[in-house]
């Protein structure tokens, strides 16, 4: 009897216990975010004393421990609030964000010749994308939140064309997801490709030709890499930016923002975490 009296005792105790460790983590999920947000200044080891980045950390509180770290690389622009804005809607997701800063100095552009001019040398010389990059993610890395074994990136625009690269090239990386970034990137190596890759693209987007396409999908497949390459109808160059239509009709270009692409790419890369962090 005292036996039998034990053994139902132990099994409630349990159950009380498995049934509040659930409700402490439903309590947890319906909490409003509690933002933590710090700009960091950071420089390649090599350039230290002539190249200063700005870069710019958010994540929630509310979460304990280590969390996914997802770093983020901005458009042709350089470092400004949209990419800001995209860091703190990482931290709200669970994750520690960080914006990259690729120009360095404090350089940005406020029209299309400048950020030309700024983006072109990362083009040709991505192996200097490279090293600022790695500066980012030893930055990324030092947090105490950030789970390094669990590390991302996403760039938009000239931000997922270098990610793309930046996976190509080998860097330690889950995965990278490009939101309309150009796709003439580093030839893909089977022996350096270690993340999982997602491609947001814009259907009508008349930077990123069709050709441009094909080729990408074309070096993607002969190495049997893992990507997935989501097209947007009617979506057009730099979509998921909200400011994309005023610029492009103050300096005559053919970029937009177009809402049902932007919230149809944010979910294809939440589901694409979720399946990739497991």
């Amino acid at each position: 009897m005292k036996k039998y009296f034990f053994i139902l005792t132990t099994a409630f105790t349990l159950l009380l216990t498995s049934c509040n460790e659930e409700g402490k983590k439903k309590e947890a999920e319906m909490k409003e975010p509690k933002m933590r947000e710090e700009n960091v200044t950071y420089s390649p080891s090599d350039i230290r004393d002539s190249l200063v980045m700005d870069g710019f950390v958010a994540w929630d509180e509310n979460i304990e421990g280590k969390r996914p770290a997802v770093l983020v690389v901005h458009e042709w622009w350089g470092m400004n609030d949209y990419v800001k804005m995209r860091v703190r809607e990482l931290a709200k997701l669970g994750y520690i964000a960080m914006a990259i800063d690729m120009y360095g100095n404090g350089k940005r552009a406020d029209n299309p010749t400048d950020a030309g001019n700024l983006a072109m040398p990362f083009y040709q010389n991505p192996q200097m994308a490279k090293q600022r990059f790695d500066a980012a993610v030893e930055t990324l890395k030092a947090y105490k939140q950030a789970d390094a074994s669990k590390m991302a990136a996403i760039g938009y625009c000239f931000g997922g064309t270098q990610v793309l690269n930046m996976a190509n090239m080998g860097e330690d990386l889950v995965a990278v997801v490009s939101f309309h970034g150009g796709l003439k990137v580093v030839t893909p190596d089977k022996s350096k490709l270690k993340a999982q890759v997602l491609v947001c693209h814009g259907g009508a987007d008349p930077f990123v030709p069709q050709a441009e396409v094909d080729m990408f999908k074309k070096q993607m497949d002969s190495i049997g890499a893992r990507y997935t390459f989501k097209t947007y109808e009617g979506a057009t160059h730099a979509f998921s930016n909200p400011d994309a239509t005023a610029n492009g009709q103050k300096f005559n270009i053919p970029i937009a923002y177009n809402a049902a692409a932007d919230t149809a790419s944010w979910k294809d890369m939440r589901d694409f975490f979720g399946t990739v962090f497991k």
